[in-house]
Order: structure tokens, then C-alpha cells, then sequence
């Protein structure tokens, strides 16, 4: 188990971030998270960092409202939610999930978060709904509209399918 500590983002772990994606080989996203840091300043996004000692393993970003999908301006929304490989699987995912959900249970008892449909996001939807997290009933969306029945589309980081939890059951 790890000795973990969930905080919100700070200037000097945008490096950590990258660091991290690029030991995993993905591109880095210095500019996406300096981004993420100014508008968590500006109030409009939360950032919260899973930390070992000083390493990120971690993180996701809340945004106070969805932008996106069948819960676009009602809901919170947990978006750009990432562990990275080598800490998967140890509760760091659950950790983070929780803290979310216990920020926003002040303003709303419904959490909400779309995951991709591939393979890629396997770890993810069985994390989140072994927490609790069902679909909303609205099917499947591809690039941000929801795909109608017949209509084709590609099997990537755009074919998404949201979730809800309720966060007072």
C-alpha cells in the first residue's frame, strides 16, 4: 500500500506530470497543465495530485460544471482523471475518486465522468463502477454529440460513454 497524499496541483508538479507521461511514453502536456494551474487559480477547475513522498502517481481535475455530454451545465464533472502505470492497480485511483467526491458533495450529491470505450480505458471503467458510477442512460457519445443509432465511428479517446454516481446513497 502506498503512503499517499492527496492535495490540490502546484506550480512545480507540472514538471513531475511530464516527467511522468514521457517515462510512459506519452507526450508531454506542459502547456494543457499550466493551463489546468491557471484556471484552478481563477476557481474555474480543481486540480488534485496524488503524491508518494514528493513523486506525482496521480491526478485529476474537477471542473464545477460539465462542458460536454449529457450533464453539460448541471453537474460536476471529473475530467483528465490519469494514474500512471507502474502505481495502477494500489488505490490511488480510488483515493482520488473519493477526495472528489467529498469536495463536491457541499454544492451537489451527483458526480459525473465520461470514460473511453477501448481497451486503453479498461483499468478506468472497472475502477468506476466497482465505485459506483452507473451510465446515465444517454448511450454512447463521439466527438462531444452523442452517436445515434447506425452512425459509425472510431474506436478512440473520442467514443465516450458518461457515468453518474450519487453521492448520497
Amino acid at each position: 500500500m502506498l503512503d499517499l497524499r492527496i492535495r490540490k496541483m502546484e506550480l512545480s508538479d507540472i514538471e513531475k506530470i511530464d516527467k511522468a507521461f514521457t517515462n510512459q511514453g506519452w507526450e508531454k502536456r506542459t502547456d494543457v497543465l499550466t493551463n489546468y494551474l491557471t484556471e484552478q487559480a481563477e476557481g474555474k477547475r480543481e486540480v488534485l495530485i496524488a503524491a508518494e513522498n514528493e513523486e506525482v502517481v496521480g491526478y485529476l481535475t474537477i471542473l464545477p460544471l460539465a462542458k460536454e455530454g449529457p450533464f453539460k451545465n448541471k453537474f460536476p464533472e471529473i475530467v483528465d482523471f490519469n494514474v500512471f502505470t507502474a502505481f495502477q492497480n494500489r488505490g490511488v485511483g480510488r483515493s482520488l475518486l473519493s477526495v472528489a467526491e467529498a469536495r463536491v458533495m457541499n454544492e451537489t450529491n451527483i458526480l459525473t465522468i465520461g470514460v473511453g470505450l477501448h481497451s486503453g480505458y479498461g483499468v478506468a471503467q472497472r475502477l468506476y463502477v466497482k465505485m459506483g458510477y452507473c451510465p446515465d442512460g444517454s448511450g454512447v457519445w463521439y466527438n462531444d454529440k452523442l452517436l445515434k443509432q447506425g452512425e459509425s465511428c472510431t474506436n478512440g479517446d473520442n467514443l465516450v460513454l458518461y457515468l453518474m454516481k450519487q453521492l448520497d446513497e
